[in-house]
């Protein structure tokens, strides 16, 4: 979370690439899970492995900023080649943010993307404050103008994953006895690749990372794009609750030049990991 990823294309001033480099990688909460996905893989012990495409005309800029008071080291290796890019080939870019406690029932993943475009995926860090479900949130996107309705409108935190009925499975123990588990699970397109329980000491809360790659069914826009989810989760009496939670996330999207001006990253005490 103290190491931010930034990357320039071409001659542009202000990034359009601005991450901590773990949520970039689909690592937020700072605990190696495998993660094996056709745009990221994260592999033993902590290599980190990016295959979006990143196209460029002139020159490309990549910088690592170390915003915390301890030394950090770093090796990387980038690969590129020379060769024609074609005249219709959009800049990827990559938008870290975050809420903890989230304040109102939806969060935001992205707003503000304005030009012509397709949104590729994101990441999502979860951590759950309280008890219970806490994936029953619509996933909705306001393509070209939408206000109050949506052009698509999800049904749920676990379907827009690829998932169903809250990641469940059930087993029995040696005993017999049936119990019910997340299961995590890595797909080329998605997954839930990180169920990290509460130690019941310090870290208290349970925490889930997420992601969902539009390689094959991206979403496409000509003038304007924001995505919000609902932070809603379920109770047995058949209740909605606004969860409250703490949410980052990574979006990753292409567009042509220039974008809007990505907000300010939170400061060293908004992306520490509790």
């Amino acid at each position: 979370r103290f190491s931010i990823l930034r990357v320039y294309w071409d001659d542009e001033k202000e990034p359009s690439v601005e991450c901590p480099v773990g949520d970039f990688f689909g690592m937020g909460w700072g605990e190696y899970s495998p993660l094996s996905s056709l745009a990221i893989c994260v592999n033993p012990g902590s290599a980190f492995n990016c295959y979006w495409a990143m196209p460029f005309r002139k020159k490309c800029r990549i910088t690592m900023e170390n915003v915390n008071v301890e030394e950090m080291r770093l090796y990387y290796q980038v690969d590129y080649t020379l060769t024609e890019v074609p005249d219709n080939a959009a800049y990827f870019h990559a938008q870290f943010r975050r809420s903890n406690p989230n304040s109102t029932s939806c969060y935001t993943i992205a707003d503000n993307i304005k030009g012509k475009g397709q949104y590729a995926g994101v990441y999502l860090a979860w951590g759950v404050h309280n008890n219970g479900w806490w994936g029953e949130g619509e996933i909705k996107f306001y393509i070209d103008g939408d206000k109050e309705f949506p052009t698509i409108c999800g049904t749920g935190t676990e379907d827009y994953f690829c998932g169903s009925y809250d990641f469940d499975t059930k087993s029995k123990n040696e005993a017999g006895v049936e119990k019910v588990d997340y299961t995590k699970f890595c797909t080329p397109y998605s997954g839930l690749h990180q169920v990290i329980p509460g130690d019941g000491h310090y870290k208290v809360m349970q925490r889930f990372g997420l992601y969902r790659w539009h390689i094959m069914d991206p979403i496409r826009f000509d003038k304007d794009l924001k995505i919000t989810i609902q932070d809603l989760g379920w109770r047995s009496e058949g209740r909605y609750l606004a969860q409250k939670s703490d949410i980052s996330s990574v979006c990753y999207w292409y567009q042509s030049e220039p974008h809007a001006k990505f907000p300010l990253l939170p400061d060293k005490d908004g992306l520490e990991i509790y």
